[in-house]
């Protein structure tokens, strides 16, 4: 049932797209009949997109897994061009209808004339915004470095800095080559605290454990810190906390750990579960367990995958939550359909006393497409306020 009502939607909007770019613009009947069935085989392949993440090896099937993939972010971008293209559309007839005086050939002509300006907008837009996207999905990733005041961080501590990974997603189309890229980046920071705030994968253990193991090689003075995200949740999250834990990663469940400089001025990194944790038993977030028993005079750093954490954080007088989650919304303009859900959909914000930091993400999902949301290396810096 689920496969059958996922085929209709899927053709149901295939049709529309070639109804709008391919019928309305009055193609000559050969290119109607042979765009059809390039785009009956579009909308085919994104059933057999899924199918075949899972049935193929991720790295040598990452050529043709691309390519189905960005189809999917070309129909997103599709469906809310030619969305807005239909109010265009529906303008025009109501103005068509409120000429007495039109003539019906005339009439007929124009609309044709508007669904050829129209169809060429989008499909001009559309395929900018792919060769945009995928630059900067695929482009090497820059280090963002973001400073952030804190009230009650120690002047010794002052430039104590943390590199930020999320969201890297290892999987069906970024594989090792990546992740050897992005360790070295980190490493090449000298950091104090290296932090992987979630969604690192999107598979099983035993499918992409030569993928992640670079990871063992991340080097920061305290150590290199992880905790889970929806999608560990997905791929099996307690074989991939045992795995991360033999790479050398220590994966914060519900738990804070004390970090101390020289001197033995110290700081306090806090992890938590994702909220999607409550699907696996032994697994959930549990804020209060992570800051259970720990001096209160120190400063503490909080790693939440989702940034709707932080309401609870503020309440429990977190000084800094860290999170991933949102991709800053990778497609445009999905952003704004994010911030539906979450209080903050990229950098830094503050709710009350407590900042929250959100990454666009080191990796991307599905689609290897980003628009408006550059992928990032975060370095975040903490300044004495």
């Amino acid at each position: 049932m689920f496969f059958a009502i996922l085929l209709l939607l899927v053709g149901s909007v295939h049709y529309w797209f070639w109804a709008r770019l391919v019928r309305d613009v009055q193609l000559p009947p050969g290119w109607q009949r042979g765009l059809g069935v390039v785009v009956a085989l579009l909308g085919l392949s994104i059933p057999a997109t899924f199918f075949l993440s899972r049935a193929l090896d991720p790295g040598s099937a990452r050529p043709l897994l691309l390519v189905l993939y960005a189809w999917l972010g070309i129909v997103f971008w599709l469906i809310v061009l030619l969305s807005g293209a239909e109010l265009v559309r529906v303008a025009a007839w109501i103005w068509e209808h409120s000429q007495d005086s039109l003539s019906p050939a005339f009439a007929a002509e124009r609309r044709t004339l508007i669904a050829r300006a129209l169809g060429g907008a989008v499909v001009l837009l559309t395929s900018g915004f792919t060769l945009v996207g995928a630059r900067e999905a695929l482009g090497r990733v820059q280090v963002k470095r973001v400073e952030i005041p804190l009230k009650r961080l120690p002047k010794s501590l002052d430039g104590f800095s943390i590199v930020q990974l999320s969201d890297v997603h290892v999987g069906p189309t970024i594989g090792r080559e990546f992740i050897e890229e992005i360790v070295a980046t980190c490493n090449s920071l000298n950091a104090d605290v290296i932090a992987i705030t979630g969604d690192l994968v999107d598979g099983p253990v035993t499918k992409l454990r030569h993928a992640v193991a670079p990871l063992g090689e991340l080097k920061a003075r305290h150590g290199a810190f992880f905790v889970t995200g929806n999608h560990e949740y997905y791929s099996g999250a307690a074989a991939w906390c045992q795995h991360l834990s033999e790479l050398g990663l220590r994966v914060l469940r519900n738990e804070h750990v004390t970090l101390r400089d020289d001197a033995g001025v110290a700081l306090d990194l806090a992890g938590v579960d994702d909220l999607q944790g409550g699907r696996v038993p032994g697994h959930g977030a549990d804020l209060s367990a992570a800051l259970k028993d720990r001096n209160t005079d120190h400063p503490v750093v909080l790693l939440a995958h989702q940034p709707r954490q932080v309401t609870e954080a503020a309440a429990l007088g977190v000084d800094l939550q860290l999170s991933g989650h949102t991709h800053g919304g990778q497609l445009w303009p999905w952003q704004f359909i994010v911030r539906l859900q979450q209080p903050v959909v990229a950098g830094l914000a503050w709710i009350r006393d407590t900042a929250v930091y959100v990454s666009s993400g080191t990796g991307y999902w599905g689609p290897p497409l980003r628009l408006g949301a550059p992928a990032e290396v975060t370095q975040i810096v903490l300044r004495h306020a």
